[in-house]
């Protein structure tokens, strides 16, 4: 298999995962929806850090920690479903959007931006790819393995800068349309609560699968 080949099977692959809904699609449309752009847009630059963080993670073997102490990693992602739950129960609680409230989505980019990064480490669809998938795309004949992964990482964050990028714009859009609507925004918000909260649920699903894969 050429080089470019291998690339664009990569990236068909990579947009197929990111396009699923999952944990980071969720808090960049709850931020995006509930904060507004510049929320949402902070959101997909921390996923954006978070994925080259897994890249590295991935490429300087550190998984094989996880294989020898699967316990801990499954600690890590009942943590995230946690803190995606509790993100999602508090909105879902939440009578008035302006008031700030704990465990809500956060009220500056700074804040959307950190926790995006914490929301995409504690991704278990992203371990499941890097174990499965990532090692199946370096290869020996193809130049070393930093070289190759950062080809690979460059290739994901355009991927999720494209696909998260434009889900937070048109999210972006809904909370502009609404702003003049405070009680339909309210309602948006829980519907938004929900949503990470589901995205918990799977969350906790899928850490049971890579507890058993690792």
């Amino acid at each position: 298999m050429t080089a470019s080949t291998n690339l664009w099977l990569y990236f068909l692959l990579v947009f197929g995962v990111i396009v699923l809904p999952g944990m980071d699609m969720a808090f960049v449309m709850g931020n995006s929806v509930v904060r507004g752009r510049r929320a949402g847009l902070a959101a997909v630059a921390g996923i954006v850090v978070g994925g080259m963080c897994h890249m590295v993670i991935g490429a300087s073997g550190v998984f094989a920690v996880f294989k020898l102490m699967p316990a801990a990693l499954t600690l890590m992602l009942l943590a995230g479903a946690a803190y995606v739950g509790w993100i999602g129960w508090s909105l879902m609680r939440t009578r008035d959007l302006a008031v700030p409230q704990a465990g809500k989505l956060p009220l500056t980019p700074q804040g959307s931006f950190m926790g995006a990064i914490a929301t995409c480490l504690l991704n278990p669809k992203a371990y499941l790819f890097m174990l499965a998938v990532f090692p199946q795309f370096i290869h020996a004949d193809q130049g070393t393995v930093w070289r190759q992964a950062a080809m690979l990482s460059l290739i994901t964050a355009g991927t999720q800068v494209a696909v998260y990028g434009s889900l937070a714009l048109l999210a972006a859009g809904v909370q502009t349309a609404l702003a003049a609507r405070p009680h339909a925004m309210l309602w948006v918000a829980r519907v938004v609560g929900a949503v990470l909260m589901a995205a918990a649920v799977f969350t906790l699903y899928g850490g049971v699968h890579l507890h058993a894969a690792v």
